[in-house]
């Protein structure tokens, strides 16, 4: 019953009330940010394919599982140079001192792109698909800096047959409606846009997501208001700079503070990362959200089209789940098809 209860508030406040985080976390947000900002749509020299999934709070009953695809790819990109990810290029060593000694600004071009979410938690499921679109200059001769939006919908859903976690269930509860089962759906417009300047060392971004406030909510058949909430902007601000330890091993350290208003009593929570990596063959890494938890990550590149990581999170600000929980586990696979080259920037794999 105490688990039931601790899920049941999960769910409740997490999910979609009046306040809440409405759009997924991700632990590896390093290894994907496209999936956060839309400028960075375009920036390889490939098209690049992301599937994630993500499974919050393993062994809690309605707990947030969130699988999602991103693609995206450049369009007009003619300045193909030394590889950055084909590590097996004879003689070259595309993260070592001389690579980026002589990195230069990528020319003009655009890229398009498409991210489909899906996030479940409890009787709630948030399904969302855009396309995205940015614009690469360069500023200087070593630095770029894009600017791209985002367009698209977000689907939500409420499963009452889910609202009662331990599965008895009354169907005479006035707060479900006399219809126990069935799911109820709103579809809302969805837009965000985003910004990013980059360079051979460091990279700055912000991003706003779900920039439309919108008032939405669910009736049943007697047209009594089951859930009633409303979607507000999520605002991310990312920053990262990559030391280079040796011609073989680099470090980026990086940033993330993420704004939501009334999402919590700490309406911003900052996140640091840093990752270490050996050539482009594998890395490892570790993070920390400000009185939320701690994460563990590795991961690894297979010759210039694969690539594939994992992650292991902790809460430690909460006895009582830590209780229940198993921890949270996130896979991010990577596909880079028709990868000859790759527009470098101290984020890349």
């Amino acid at each position: 019953m105490k688990k039931f209860f601790i899920t049941a508030a999960i769910v409740l406040s997490g999910s979609f009330a009046l306040v809440a985080q409405q759009r997924p976390h991700y632990t590896q947000y390093i290894i994907n940010p496209y999936i956060i900002n839309p400028a960075i749509t375009g920036i390889e020299n490939y098209t690049d394919v992301k599937i994630g999934v993500r499974d919050q709070w393993v062994g809690l009953n309605g707990a947030p599982k969130t699988t999602y695809i991103s693609i995206h790819g450049p369009l007009g990109k003619n300045d193909y140079r030394t590889s950055a990810t084909s590590f097996e290029v004879p003689g070259e060593n595309p993260r070592g001192r001389a690579y980026w000694e002589t990195y230069t600004a990528a020319e003009p071009h655009h890229g398009i792109g498409l991210n489909i979410i899906n996030d479940q938690t409890g009787s709630f499921r948030f399904f969302s698909a855009s396309a995205t679109y940015a614009y690469h200059l360069g500023l200087n001769p070593t630095t770029n800096l894009s600017g791209g939006f985002s367009a698209g919908i977000t689907k939500v859903s409420i499963d009452r047959s889910k609202h009662d976690f331990n599965g008895t269930g009354d169907p005479s509860d006035p707060a479900v409606g006399s219809a126990f089962s069935g799911e109820l759906t709103k579809v809302k417009p969805n837009i965000g846009f985003g910004l990013w300047l980059y360079s051979r060392d460091y990279f700055v971004g912000f991003a706003a997501q779900q920039i439309m406030p919108q008032t939405i909510s669910f009736v049943d058949d007697n047209t009594a208001i089951l859930t009633k909430g409303r979607f507000v902007p999520h605002l991310f601000l990312t920053a990262g700079y990559r030391f280079l330890l040796n011609d073989d091993v680099n470090a980026i350290p990086s940033l993330m503070v993420k704004y939501i208003k009334g999402s919590s009593l700490k309406e911003f929570q900052p996140e640091a990362n840093l990752k270490l990596q050996y050539r482009d063959l594998f890395w490892v890494g570790g993070s920390y959200r400000y009185q939320d938890g701690y994460a563990g990550m590795i991961g690894m590149n297979v010759k210039n089209s694969f690539n594939v990581s994992y992650s292991y999170d902790r809460t430690n600000n909460n006895i009582q789940l830590n209780a229940f929980n198993r921890g949270t586990h996130e896979i991010v696979l990577g596909f880079l098809l028709g990868n000859k080259y790759s527009e470098a920037c101290p984020r890349c794999y």
